[in-house]
């Protein structure tokens, strides 16, 4: 008989918090086969997963993919095993690594192209990343840099992910850059946007706790959605001028609309979150794309950006998206907890004996 190792997955597709209990999706630990290594491929001892902002609606199948498609995808590990074959990367056993749950397949007009992101052929892990070990093609793989400890390197994926949004946004210095949503991903973007050379700098975020985060993250201003008419603090901030970035991380359909009018003339607004499938923003074209020549764009999925986000990995204020750590066996209360939302990022430790 093979050797198992345990999984966290989904065992019962819907809504983790539905108040109808019939309806509830369950993520539990379940022991599965270890996987084949390819020749190609690397075996991964999973050191952390965080739980991403996607994981809940992943297991409420709201993107219509079959579960677990992209469920625990922000992992770190350590290398112990390498497929013969597996030698283009220099990668070796012992190696602390992040990475790509994706893999594209480099041969398609979009993987030729740069936009690996559209790959038709693109494949996910075969399981969950809160797993006690994972296999994936050496292409997937990144060695954290130096200095970078295995929890803190967990968050590689969401900052691969900041990194192509900020690449979308084309902050330039001196622009004035509003970041709407104080998740993981909004404080990773406010941090790169200050790198990147934003003069003014603006966190809007219902969570005291999470503007305090910002303040401290190198925000000039932080804007209380609720209890703040945004139009009105982005005149006080800017003049009559408007912000000449404007991000969108919170995935609020509420919000969403809102940040056009926050847009300076010219200005680009970039929607870098995930919105319900069905959901349709209202967009006057003759005041906002003829008036006003906003740029719209919006960010899909992280690809050429891994490397550079390893590279600046070091510059970044980690530790407060680090703090909540769940070990595997407690995976349920660990997305209780990440859907209460009373902290920023929520960890589970895969392997104990990994620090």
């Amino acid at each position: 008989m093979g050797r198992t190792i345990k999984t966290g997955t989904v065992t019962k597709v819907g809504r983790l918090n539905d108040p109808d209990e019939s309806k509830r999706g369950v993520i539990e630990i379940t022991n599965e086969p270890a996987e084949e290594l390819g020749d190609e491929s690397v075996r991964i001892k999973v050191a952390y997963c965080a739980i991403c902002g996607s994981d809940p609606h992943l297991a409420a199948g709201i993107f219509g993919w079959d579960a677990p498609y992209g469920l625990g995808h922000e992992m770190s590990g350590v290398i112990v095993e390498l497929g013969k074959n597996a030698t283009k990367r220099g990668l070796k056993v012992g190696d602390h690594v992040g990475g790509n749950f994706l893999r594209f397949c480099g041969t398609c007009e979009y993987c030729r192209n740069g936009l690996e992101e559209f790959c038709p052929h693109a494949e996910a892990g075969n399981r969950p990343c809160f797993s006690e070990e994972i296999v994936w093609h050496e292409s997937q793989v990144f060695k954290l840099p130096e200095g970078i400890s295995l929890l803190q390197g967990c968050l590689l994926e969401p900052i691969s992910v900041s990194v192509h949004t900020l690449d979308k946004a084309n902050v330039k210095l001196g622009d004035r850059v509003l970041i709407s949503g104080g998740g993981p991903i909004g404080l990773l973007d406010l941090q790169l946007a200050r790198i990147s050379g934003a003069s003014k700098l603006v966190l809007s975020e219902p969570i005291a706790e999470r503007r305090e985060l910002a303040l401290k993250y190198g925000a000039d201003y932080v804007i209380d959605p609720i209890h703040q008419n945004l139009e009105e603090e982005t005149k006080k901030i800017t003049g009559d001028w408007g912000f000449d970035v404007v991000i969108d991380a919170s995935a609020s359909i509420h919000a969403a609309p809102t940040l056009l009018e926050a847009a300076a003339k010219g200005g680009t607004v970039v929607y870098a979150a995930q919105y319900p499938n069905d959901y349709e923003m209202p967009l006057n074209l003759f005041k906002y794309l003829y008036g006003r020549e906003l740029n719209l764009t919006g960010v899909y999925a992280s690809h050429y950006g891994f490397s550079r986000a390893a590279e600046i990995m070091p510059r970044l204020n980690l530790e407060d998206l680090t703090q909540k750590v769940y070990p595997l066996e407690r995976i349920k209360e660990a997305f209780d907890c990440h859907l209460s939302g009373k902290y920023p990022k929520v960890i589970i430790k895969c392997n104990e004996d990994l620090e």
